[in-house]
């Protein structure tokens, strides 16, 4: 790397607020010279990805990093409908504000994004149109944010099928490709200053979103205490465990030349208030990954 920057086709993998932690793999792949050229993305990674391939992301950094839990509830925008709980659309057009509305195709990188086309079974491609089009689709968690429709297609999450991307990559002419799994095993990460706060002010943020499903959950009558994980716990571990174990098959099956591994509980789904101490940890283990 001393008279040629190495050029890297980088997939960036779903995981909720874990997501951050591809701003810090991103820096840190710059100072260390390489020259990102083509972007997989999936959920969170379509985010951070599409954002990076429009030349936006410290736009989107500057903004992410100054969120507080009470500015993350605000962007959700309750749908009161069957289909999710909330519609995803607040966030979509805050994005859309601070990046501005652009296509796929004119963006300074090449970009994916993938989603799960639910009439196919099967995940779809979409290097094409809108850019936040495709966000949208590839982040539509189902039953949490609301599907998109898009040819003829109901379009929900890619992490369903594909959380770690890496074979919209395949065919790229790059010299490595460097893959960022969210949902990576090994030690426990747990900030002293987050294991010091109290469970009162721990908890409050994740009750705000859990209170409007609490009447989903089945009361227990036995008049046993109440031990069990509420909604919304059981749905992000829920996807967390599929997801980790699909991943674990795509690295496997689709070897990249290096893998981030970012601890699974780094932070939980929701906590995006948690931006800035996720692109740290991010940075740390890229650099840790690619010391050689």
């Amino acid at each position: 790397m001393t008279d040629k920057r190495k050029s890297v086709s980088l997939v960036l993998g779903s995981g909720g607020a874990r997501g951050h932690a591809h701003i810090g793999v991103i820096r840190a792949l710059e100072e260390m010279g390489y020259d990102v050229r083509n972007i997989s993305g999936c959920s969170m990674g379509s985010v951070i990805g599409g954002i990076y391939a429009a030349d936006k992301l410290d736009t989107y950094t500057d903004w992410a990093f100054q969120l507080a839990k009470g500015d993350v509830v605000k962007l959700l925008d309750f749908s009161f409908s069957l289909r999710s709980i909330f519609k995803g659309e607040r966030i979509i057009e805050v994005l859309r504000e601070l990046v501005g509305d652009r296509k796929i195709e004119d963006l300074d990188k090449r970009f994916t994004a993938v989603a799960t086309s639910l009439d196919e079974q099967r995940e779809v491609w979409l290097n094409s149109g809108s850019l936040f089009t495709a966000i949208k689709a590839s982040t539509a968690v189902p039953g949490v944010f609301s599907p998109v429709e898009l040819d003829e297609r109901t379009l929900v999450d890619g992490g369903l099928v594909n959380p770690i991307p890496i074979a919209p990559t395949l065919n790229d002419s790059t010299d490595l490709t460097i893959a960022v799994n969210l949902a990576g095993l090994g030690e426990k990460y747990a900030p002293a200053e987050e294991a010091a706060k109290s469970d009162e002010e721990s908890n409050s943020y994740r009750e705000k979103i859990a209170d409007f499903l609490s009447g989903l959950r089945e009361k227990d009558d036995s008049g046993a205490p109440d031990n069990d994980l509420d909604a919304a716990d059981l749905l992000v571990r829920s996807i967390d465990v599929m997801q980790g174990a699909i991943a674990r098959l795509k690295l496997a099956a689709y070897a990249p030349d290096k893998t981030v591994e970012i601890p699974r509980d780094a932070c939980s789904f929701f906590e995006f208030h948690r931006a800035e101490e996720m692109a740290d940890l991010g940075y740390k283990k890229a650099r840790e990954a690619l010391a050689d």
